[in-house]
């Protein structure tokens, strides 16, 4: 190859496209007669990114991928191999400048393009480079540190020696819980471990009195999940109009949570998932989903991804927000209050059917994420966790996203801080009125609570697959003085008055211990009259399906009694729900809401009592069938027997596992099941170490059947 007159060639050994991967090497190539005139310009042979070591050190090695992948405010090596002949590096004469740039248009304004020479070491405050030379293998070591500050995102390397430029590669720089001076930076290494590398993890569902686990996979570390990541940024719509100022934002998590709150829905742009709470009649069912990966790689490939419900909008914004560096954890708020006036009041106007009228809403569960970040927007006093919600409830600034809202805000009130603490607090901390309308028309007030909401606030503990109990986290204990106090505090203009003393009637609801769906039992309604006088009442009992987010649907089951109770007895209203009556009504949530209102007829007023019935499922039974070795073939073989009294039409198992089904589902039909589902799927590990292998069980009577069972791949 003979070179151009500028005596000037550079051939890059790998290919890279808009994200991409970097490889471990470049070569340059140059005239020798060029670079003899140029007494300071080594003449480089290819640049080793030294990615195994960097990657291993800067906690990235789990990406397995042939790229460089590091954290920002942290140093990483590569090296220089010089061609024989090349002059020899000396520090006080050869002329390095590194040029580093991200984003479609890098500025210097905008700190997406940077310049900086060698110094005699690092500083860890700025970018900078230090260099090494070894004579006798021809090298030249040059230690890079980037900002803490940074942008993240994907940065070509450049190498300026006297005007003469060599692009070295590509490394992709993400936030550091590592860094003490990162806005992310987390103390705690076993935090660390759980927050920022955990690729699986569990979610919680159901009711506070009855909670379901759900395992799901994360996978941040899956091939081709960061990329992923970086485009569901590239595609939102403030880089689309203005992605020198976008790129240049990224360097704050505040804003990058923000941006991925409103990009995992798909409400306002071409996000990640289209939420539906409605009939489903195309697409997958929220419920099917057991990972992350499938949805990230069909939105890449095809746009918005059918369908996703609020635990899966949490878990993709955790996976992207793990694998963009930023510590998070997924939250379960059980009696999630959905306020839609903003007046920190939940508000329930019951007709004479027993069906809640009003626009608010006491969802059975809600999930959200909390990340970890510094708040220099707020003061020191609200750093730590952050929530953020991608389910599409409310528009903020109008956009449907809400958050980053600091914890600390929410626990004390602190109603006038960034962002959406209002409707936050709302639903972990407001009061419920209900009214029910009478004959006339009217609506009178018959209850008041101030302890409905926000009943129990899960996350997965760290290190382990026990719940973590939060709720203390969020708020003071209920019916504290200091709860009362926070509520005061945000100037709420409807504040109800503490419940003084113990009711003389009680009306309380008894469920059953064993319901599992398919089967039928019974649920009481207990009446106790503490009067010194004979009370006559009406009891009304009735059952309906519900879904999580506490629309109700058909009834399933209804008793109306004229009771007669003296002085210090029960009335007891049996409510018989049979598998004929809910089977058909009951979405794949599996819940029932049953009521008991009693009216004493001499007085007028009005008791209620309300439980949410969350039925059980049959499990899945997994056995591992030969060695678990990386490269080797393993069976699970799987059973789950039916507990509906019908045939089941259309099943299948799927299992999911991070380093165990080759970055995707692997899903077996088996048609039509009368007693006993079984099958048997083959898979084969490509990582040694701890696993987790998801198995989720669907068919179209019976979804949402799920299980797990942790592996050790031996090498």
């Amino acid at each position: 190859m003979r070179a151009p007159r500028s005596g000037f060639t550079l051939q890059i050994s790998a290919r890279f496209n808009a994200h991409l991967c970097c490889r471990a090497e470049t070569q340059v190539l140059r005239d020798k007669n060029f670079t003899a005139d140029m007494p300071h310009i080594l003449d480089i042979e290819r640049c080793d990114l030294n990615i195994k070591n960097n990657n291993s050190s800067h906690h990235t090695e789990l990406c397995q991928e042939e790229r460089l992948i590091v954290r920002r405010g942290q140093e990483f090596t590569i090296v220089l191999h010089l061609k024989a002949g090349s002059k020899e590096f000396k520090p006080n004469e050869t002329s390095f400048t590194f040029i580093v740039e991200t984003g479609p248009l890098p500025r210097k304004e905008s700190g997406t393009k940077i310049r900086f020479d060698l110094q005699d070491s690092i500083v860890d405050t700025e970018w900078s480079a230090s260099a090494t030379n070894d004579p006798s293998v021809n090298t030249v070591s040059v230690t890079i540190n980037s900002y803490s500050n940074a942008p993240v995102g994907v940065y070509s390397l450049t190498l300026d020696q006297e005007g003469q430029k060599a692009n070295l590669g590509k490394f992709t720089l993400l936030f550091n819980a590592w860094c003490p001076r990162d806005a992310v930076y987390m103390q705690s290494e076993t935090k660390r471990k759980e927050y920022v590398l955990a690729q699986h993890g569990i979610l919680y569902k159901g009711g506070y009195e009855r909670i379901k686990e759900t395992p799901w996979n994360f996978g941040q570390f899956e091939p081709g999940i960061l990329d992923i990541c970086l485009k569901i940024l590239d595609e939102n719509p403030k880089c689309v109009s203005d992605a020198d100022k976008d790129c240049s934002a990224r360097r704050n998590p505040i804003y990058v949570t923000r941006v991925l709150s409103a990009m995992i829905n798909s409400n306002d742009d071409k996000g990640v998932l289209v939420g539906n709470w409605g009939k489903i009649e195309s697409g997958v069912h929220p419920c099917k989903w057991i990972g992350s990966g499938d949805i990230l790689h069909r939105w890449a490939k095809s746009g918005p991804v059918c369908y996703g419900q609020c635990w899966v909008f949490a878990a993709v914004a955790c996976t992207v927000l793990r694998a963009l560096g930023i510590p998070c954890r997924v939250v379960t708020n059980f009696q999630s209050a959905h306020d839609t006036n903003a007046n920190l009041v939940i508000e329930r106007r019951y007709n004479k059917d027993g069906e809640n009228v009003a626009d608010d809403m006491i969802w059975n569960f809600h999930v959200w994420v909390d990340s970890w970040m510094t708040r220099p927007d707020l003061g020191n006093d609200y750093d730590g966790w952050q929530i953020s919600d991608p389910t599409p409830q409310e528009k903020s600034e109008g956009v449907f996203c809400c958050g980053p809202a600091s914890l600390r805000a929410i626990r004390e009130g602190d109603l006038t801080m960034k962002y959406d603490v209002p409707f936050i607090f709302a639903e972990v901390n407001a009061d419920v009125v209900e009214s029910l309308c009478l004959s006339t028309g009217k609506y009178v007030k018959f209850s008041t609570s101030t302890d409905s909401v926000g009943r129990l606030i899960l996350t997965k503990a760290v290190g382990s697959d026990e719940r973590h109990d939060i709720t203390h986290q969020y708020k003071y204990p209920e019916g504290s003085k200091e709860e009362r106090e926070v509520y005061e505090k945000a100037q709420h203009q409807n504040k109800l008055q503490q419940r003084g003393e113990e009711p003389v009637l009680r009306l309380k609801i008894k469920l059953a211990d064993n319901m599992i769906v398919g089967s039928d039992f019974d649920v009481f309604a207990v009446f106790t009259n503490n009067c010194k006088e004979t009370k006559m009442c009406n009891f009304t009992f009735l059952a309906k399906a519900v879904t999580y987010n506490g629309r109700r649907g058909a009834s399933c089951g209804f008793v109306l009694e004229k009771v007669k109770v003296p002085s210090g007895e029960e009335s007891r209203l049996r409510l018989s729900l049979t598998y004929d009556s809910y089977g058909s009504v009951i979405t794949s949530d599996r819940l029932i809401k049953v009521t008991a209102i009693v009216h004493d007829k001499e007085t007028n007023d009005y008791y209620k009592a309300e439980k949410t019935i969350v039925l059980d499922e049959p499990g899945i039974e997994i056995k591992l069938v030969g060695e678990v070795r990386v490269n080797q073939s393993v069976t699970a073989e799987l059973s789950l027997r039916n507990s509906l009294p019908k045939t089941l039409h259309d099943c299948s198992f799927t299992i999911d596992g991070v380093g165990l089904t080759g970055g995707k589902p692997i899903t077996m039909k088996i048609g039509a099941v009368k007693h006993e589902a079984e099958a048997s799927i083959e898979f084969r590990p490509r990582v040694a170490g701890d696993a987790v292998l998801l198995v989720s069980f669907d068919s179209d009577e019976l979804k949402n059947i799920k299980n797990k069972i942790k592996i050790v791949v031996q090498e």
